[in-house]
């Protein structure tokens, strides 16, 4: 297997620094956050609850109640975070600081034909990097009073039209089936390989969260029949992978995909985020609630006073709770976050204990 230079960049480097940039995405995840002392259970288990539907005592609040990580060996994006670089497959990204994220440089190519793909792509031998110095690291950095989950991105597809041009990715579906059955089973073995060392070495993980877009605004990139036969075996091998060592696992999969709930729910994914805005969350609250967690976001006005705040966090309560597989999304001024945190704890923990017969 060959070692390309940024490979080579990425198996000399310091792992006992840490190498994620202030005011990037992953700086932010990993940052500890404020106690959330006196609850009945520990907020582990409660977390756990909700993603397994196992009677929870109050609704998490997602990237709150858990702590999300991204190992610094597994460089999906160039190093440090906040420049325009290289990851280790050769792929060119441009940092945008009007979002504090990367976006891959129009016009990359790495695969100029699909048929020569296993001829042109340095697939990362993760062995050669010292997963084992960076999770001492991030040991002392995680908290240990939440939920852990290590964040995988650029998942099996994401990848696949990162090293090409989308249409061209899109297009092996139809012209080259056999050769990207090969290559999705290269990314789920490799997407296995990111998490056996991070299971092994970076102390207590209790999840993944994986990144893998399917859609549109208006549907998923596929037919229902091509997900199934083409990306569902694969992306269904590294959720059970995950599955098999007892953690759990978030998807997070941007686009209009209710088409693919099911698939989702076949595969074993714990807990799926949909976008609110192209997604009908009541028709998937009714249908898939009860097989699979869902992430909504709270419905806040703009401008909203404290009352208006506290009812609308109890409206989303009597609204999605009755399942216990309901997770929160809060976005809102630290202010009215604070105010909204604390009703959806108080409120939801009344609202459980009735309908779970607690005292």
């Amino acid at each position: 297997m060959a070692i390309n230079k940024y490979m080579q960049e990425a198996i000399d480097r310091d792992y006992s620094v840490d190498w994620k940039s202030f005011g990037t995405f992953d700086y932010f995840m990993q940052q500890r956050k404020p106690p959330l002392p006196g609850r009945p259970i520990s907020v582990r288990e409660n977390y756990k609850k909700t993603l397994w539907g196992q009677q929870p005592h109050w609704i998490p609040v997602s990237f709150y109640d858990a702590t999300y990580f991204t190992p610094d060996p597994v460089q999906e994006h160039p190093i440090p975070g906040n420049e325009d670089g290289f990851d280790y497959w050769g792929v060119e990204w441009i940092y945008d600081k009007t979002i504090a994220g990367s976006m891959v440089k129009p016009g990359t190519r790495v695969i100029t034909d699909f048929a020569k793909w296993k001829e042109q792509v340095d697939v990362p031998d993760l062995s050669l990097l010292d997963f084992k110095t960076d999770g001492e690291k991030m040991q002392k950095i995680l908290d240990p009073d939440r939920p852990t989950l290590v964040f995988i991105p650029e998942g099996i597809f994401e990848r696949l039209h990162e090293l090409m041009p989308f249409d061209e990715a899109l297009l092996a579906f139809y012209e080259e089936p056999e050769l990207l059955d090969d290559f999705f089973g290269m990314m789920a073995d490799y997407k296995i390989n990111c998490v056996k060392p991070v299971f092994e070495y970076y102390g207590q993980i209790d999840g993944v969260y994986y990144s893998d877009d399917w859609g549109t605004q208006r549907a998923g990139f596929f037919s229902n029949d091509m997900f199934d036969e083409q990306l569902m075996p694969h992306e269904k091998k590294f959720i059970q992978y995950v599955k098999s060592t007892g953690r759990y696992f978030e998807l997070h999969s941007c686009g209009r995909n209710m088409q693919y709930v099911p698939e989702m729910i076949e595969m074993g994914a714990d807990m799926w985020t949909p976008q609110s805005t192209c997604n009908d969350l009541d028709y998937l609250f009714k249908n898939f609630n009860e097989k699979i967690t869902f992430t909504f976001p709270v419905d806040i006005p703009a401008g909203a006073d404290e009352q208006t705040v506290r009812e609308a966090v109890r409206d989303f309560v009597e609204k999605y709770g009755k399942n216990g597989r309901i997770m929160a999304s809060i976005m809102a001024p630290p202010e009215v976050a604070e105010i909204a945190r604390d009703e959806l704890y108080n409120y939801s923990l009344q609202y459980y204990n009735k309908l779970y017969g607690r005292a």
